[in-house]
């Protein structure tokens, strides 16, 4: 039974800011085995690229990072915290960088994902991507014997679609 959203459950997307850090690193880490350090979220801020927080009562439960140039938009974080996953939130996020990338006059939308985040795949797909390569030992990994020939490393599928 999905409960209907109250002002309590609502959640807002709002851009994100370097206030947020701390809370999104508490849900990087939460959600990845190999998260992102501070630093690179920083540094994604200070570049302007498009960064979302997905904020629950005041209480962060996902963020995006996307940038945006010479019509392609690269979908460079996606990430929802392991308690609110499965519910959608993840799909909502991607559509809301998805609609500012068409309105920053992206023609394309691109995202590499861990060959073995099948869910993730699963909602890309949902969403009108498609394969179009793969980056061989692309991630690092938290396991060094997940593929001994890559030296603990996993490859990433290389998505695109349209806008």
């Amino acid at each position: 039974m999905t409960l209907p959203l109250t002002p309590e459950r609502a959640i807002a997307l709002r851009r994100m800011t370097e206030a947020d850090l701390t809370e999104v690193m508490q849900v990087e880490c939460e959600a990845y085995a190999v998260p992102w350090t501070e630093g690179i979220f920083r540094d994604c801020l200070r570049a302007s690229y498009y960064c979302l927080v997905a904020d629950r009562a005041g209480r962060l439960i996902g963020h995006a990072v996307m940038s945006v140039a010479a019509g392609e938009c690269h979908i460079l974080n996606l990430c929802v915290a392991p308690s609110h996953q499965g519910r959608g939130l993840g799909r909502q996020m991607l559509r809301r960088v998805l609609a500012l990338a068409r309105q920053r006059e992206a023609d394309t939308a691109f995202l590499e994902v861990r060959a073995s985040n099948q869910g993730a795949i699963r909602l890309y797909q949902a969403e009108g991507f498609d394969e179009i390569g793969l980056r061989k030992g692309y991630y690092p990994s938290s396991d060094p014997s997940a593929d001994p020939n890559r030296d603990g490393r996993e490859d990433a599928v290389l998505m695109a679609r349209a806008l």
